[in-house]
């Protein structure tokens, strides 16, 4: 899996390719949020469009950046879920948990307007 970051203004933007099934793709995920909060940047998107495959490992990857942002005081949205990501999220009731949206502008407008 491969991991691009962007930065526009004070949200980053993750977008991962291929599939988020455990280490080294989960540890190095969790890194890169954890590196974003220390660098005062708390409100995250993480872009699923190229996103095949999540598995428990990686559920629990995505439950721990979120988990994280929100301790930090932060924001963390997930964006252009694909359909077999979001069947997974909603057999889990995830969908309850997480902030998605069908597209990274509006994950921004989304973070952007959002109350905590």
């Amino acid at each position: 899996m491969a991991i691009k970051e962007k930065i526009e203004g004070d949200i980053a933007i993750l977008t991962l390719k291929g599939d988020l099934v455990g280490d080294p793709e989960t540890t190095e995920l969790k890194e890169k949020v954890g590196s974003l909060i220390s660098d005062e940047i708390r409100k995250v998107i993480i872009d699923l469009g190229k996103v095949r495959y999540v598995n428990s490992t990686g559920l629990g990857t995505l439950i721990s950046t979120l988990g994280k942002t929100r301790d930090a005081g932060g924001k963390l949205a997930l964006a252009r879920v694909g359909d077999n990501v979001q069947n997974l999220f909603v057999i889990t009731q995830l969908v309850k948990v997480f902030d998605t949206y069908e597209t990274v502008d509006r994950a921004i407008a989304g973070l952007k307007t959002k109350k905590k």
